[in-house]
């Protein structure tokens, strides 16, 4: 093994011991995602970190991936006059195509992860795009940005590890114009499932972990939250069915092809290949998952 892997092996594991102990839920937030630099994502060409959205005939998760962002970015109905905020925007992956495909006047994207926000910048600076892509440290619970400043909010797969989703709903308001949208793509269990408590396949088991019990409530209350925080045109919508199960498949095809434990660390290989070993397990636990596609508006003045 060169010496870098091994290097990045070992900060890995470093930074799980730091997730598994930490409390602060932004810090714990932070150390996950500090764990996977670009180079230890389970995507083959992209820097995409979500579930994807996989349509019929969709086999890999690069395209599942940047069709999800399809999926909020025609919900939020993106313009070419658009000034959006993308709140935990990854690697950037989302923002660019947003930019190459829908044209908003600009992104604003906040995250908390460092390795995020500087490998984005970097990516932006090469790509000829500072001038439309501003990616910066911040909460999104003290979202770093004046009242009524911004058309669109999206939180793409990142609303569940705020502290709390409602207080992000309130942030997500108060910088919205009035008439501006708010869309998240999230994780949330399906009413009467099974408890969160109780997951026990590895490839989930984060949930337990990373989710609190604050953020952990089915559509109905998701859609109450929302209209609490002020909100109207409140719509909460399903598309687990486009989710879960084909995003499982993909694992299994991904730790049967050997480019994949090619191009992996040993560590990294091995944690994704014994994370999906018990195919059974999973098939049944993400029964309990739903994932929606949430959409509000602020009322117009």
């Amino acid at each position: 093994m060169k010496l870098s892997a091994l290097w990045q092996d070992m900060r890995m594991l470093g930074n799980l011991f730091l997730v598994r102990t930490t409390s602060d839920p932004e810090k714990k937030t932070a150390r996950l995602y500090e764990m996977y630099p670009p180079d230890r994502l389970v995507v083959e060409d992209t820097h995409y970190y979500n579930l994807g959205y996989w349509k019929p005939g969709c086999t890999t998760l690069d395209e599942a991936a940047e069709t999800l962002a399809d999926v909020v970015a025609d919900t939020a109905e993106f313009k070419p006059d658009d000034t959006v905020l993308d709140v935990g925007f990854g690697y950037g992956d989302q923002d660019f195509h947003w930019v190459d495909r829908y044209g908003p006047e600009k992104i604003i994207g906040i995250n908390i992860t460092k390795i995020h926000i500087r490998v984005a910048q970097e990516r932006a600076r090469k790509l000829g795009l500072l001038d439309r892509v501003d990616f910066r440290e911040g909460s999104a619970t003290a979202i770093p940005l004046p009242d009524n400043s911004v058309d669109k909010v999206v939180a793409l797969e990142s609303a569940f590890h705020f502290d709390t989703r409602a207080d992000f709903f309130a942030e997500a308001y108060r910088v919205l114009k009035p008439g501006g949208v708010l869309v998240t793509a999230d994780i949330i269990p399906m009413a009467g499932g099974k408890a969160k408590a109780d997951i026990r396949s590895h490839a989930i088991k984060w949930i337990r972990i990373m989710i609190d019990d604050s953020n952990w409530y089915p559509r109905d209350r998701y859609g109450d939250l929302l209209a609490s925080a002020g909100f109207d045109t409140v719509e909460v919508r399903s598309i687990r069915d486009n989710v879960y199960e084909q995003w499982r498949q993909y694992h299994v095809r991904r730790v049967q092809d050997p480019s994949f434990q090619r191009r992996s660390s040993t560590l990294f290989y091995k944690m994704v290949a014994v994370a999906h070993r018990d195919q059974d397990t999973l098939t049944e636990e993400l029964k309990s998952l739903d994932y929606v596609v949430a959409s509000a508006r602020k009322p117009a003045l």
